[in-house]
């Protein structure tokens, strides 16, 4: 049987035969989630026979974040993911709880995840989008979509509701300074944390290059 670092070449050949619909979901996105999604496994004592795959094949199937089937893209990539694994004779036993994971990461799809490795795999998809790092990405999707830094009256949303349709920073208030609350995990709550407030300090930074210091929330 194939141990689990050589299993990972060929989840990785696979994903490299994908197209990236944007940067935000490119080999690097998944390879930090692999990175993050072991770590989390080890300090919950997750299957890494379920993780490591779940990871690699999250994003198998990509539909662009303004589609309308966006909602219905974990599960195409669940589908995909088990296909291909049948067709490497990945072992059978774990096929299930690996479509479970896959189909639980997205935010969209609004799946609770059931199992302590669908909750490791969502974790580390989602801590992806916050910090550093979320803020690129977010910046990155938003620019792909044609929307603008940020609402030219009101960058920070004090007198109006958040709509990331309208313009990327909005994306901070309706979904990423959220997640770190709906992380399942101990030890990634406790980085969310910390990258959460990095978020803050960005945008209170913003407010001063753009002159809306007095319309930033105490960080």
């Amino acid at each position: 049987m194939m141990t689990l670092a050589e299993w990972e070449s060929v989840f990785r050949g696979f994903v490299l035969e994908q197209t990236a619909v944007d940067a935000a979901h490119d080999l690097a996105h998944i390879q930090r989630v692999v990175q993050n999604a072991t770590r989390f496994a080890q300090a919950e004592q997750a299957d890494l026979h379920v993780v490591i795959p779940a990871a690699w094949l999250h994003d198998c199937v990509i539909v662009p974040k303004d589609s309308p089937q966006r909602p219905y893209a974990s599960q195409l990539a669940a589908d995909t993911a088990v296909q291909f694994l049948r067709q490497q004779a990945y072992p059978e036993q774990y096929l299930e709880a690996i479509a479970h994971a896959i189909a639980a990461h997205s935010f969209s799809a609004g799946i609770p995840p059931q199992t302590i490795e669908a909750k490791v795999v969502q974790d580390a998809d989602r801590i992806d989008a916050i910090g550093a790092i979320g803020i690129a990405r977010a910046f990155a999707v938003g620019g792909a979509l044609q929307r603008p830094l940020y609402h030219p009256d009101d960058p920070f949303c004090r007198q109006r509701p958040p709509d990331d349709f309208a313009a990327t920073v909005d994306h901070f208030y309706t979904k990423l300074f959220k997640l770190a609350d709906r992380l399942q995990t101990a030890v990634a709550r406790r980085e969310a944390q910390k990258r959460t407030q990095f978020m803050r300090q960005y945008l209170a930074q913003l407010a001063a290059e753009i002159g809306s210091i007095s319309q930033i929330e105490p960080i």
